[in-house]
């Protein structure tokens, strides 16, 4: 049953990116108490600071640095999962990634798919929070559970769907975040699959300012 809910709005804070609604549907993840549904992928803190997704997951292709992490912390008024390495980056530097967003405040961390079950024994050792292992495709996920892996982020590209279903077919339990995909029937296809969480991409700075520009173009007002 649908609930209608009061909305506070503001004149300029009305301008925001909203994440699809069909992702509220999935039942979600509880993690310290707050329940998540939608999980906003960027390290863009003005995309980050102006949308109403539920988490972040702040990964990205370089090198984990902190100084990255400390700004998306600062800009995100939301739980933010930090990625922490396992492809590029490895071995001792990856614990010790992990062990410093823990202290700036981080809710998660993700690991790459080459990550090692010895690293995640590794870092589920030195941190108390959850770990998040990025899969992408068929993989022993028993192994990954029982060296310290606390959530499944499925990232399959147009597969995701399926891996979820296999996946939770194996473990009905397991919490399982994953990629939507770019349309509301991709997103609904994932949740059915039986993904507890979505991992939205959301427009880039770039593709929201060109529309407001091609507004102002033609001497309209902002969108």
């Amino acid at each position: 049953m649908e609930i209608n809910m009061n909305e506070i709005k503001g004149y300029l804070r009305d301008f925001r990116i909203d994440v699809p609604e069909v992702i509220y549907t999935c039942r979600g993840l509880k993690i310290f108490g707050r329940r998540i549904k939608s999980i906003v992928f960027s390290t863009d803190v003005s995309i980050i600071r102006n949308c109403n997704a539920d988490a972040v997951i702040a990964v990205y292709p370089f090198t984990p640095q902190p100084v990255i992490t400390q700004a998306v912390m600062m800009a995100a008024d939301c739980p933010v999962f930090v990625g922490v390495g396992g492809g590029l980056t490895k071995g001792e530097r990856v614990i010790n990634l992990a062990r410093h967003a823990e202290y700036q405040g981080a809710t998660g961390v993700v690991l790459n798919a080459p990550t090692s079950n010895d690293s995640i024994r590794e870092v589920s050792r030195v941190i108390d929070l959850p770990i998040v292992i990025t899969v992408v495709k068929e993989d022993d996920i028993g192994a990954r559970l029982e060296a310290g892996a606390q959530i499944l982020n499925v990232s399959a590209a147009a597969r995701t769907p399926e891996l979820v279903a296999k996946i939770r077919e194996q473990f009905p339990d397991v919490p399982i975040m994953a990629t939507g995909g770019p349309t509301e029937e991709t997103i609904r296809a994932t949740i059915n699959a039986g993904a507890d969480a979505i991992t939205w991409t959301p427009p880039t700075n770039g593709e929201v300012f060109r529309d407001i520009m091609e507004a102002y173009r033609k001497g309209e007002p902002h969108p």
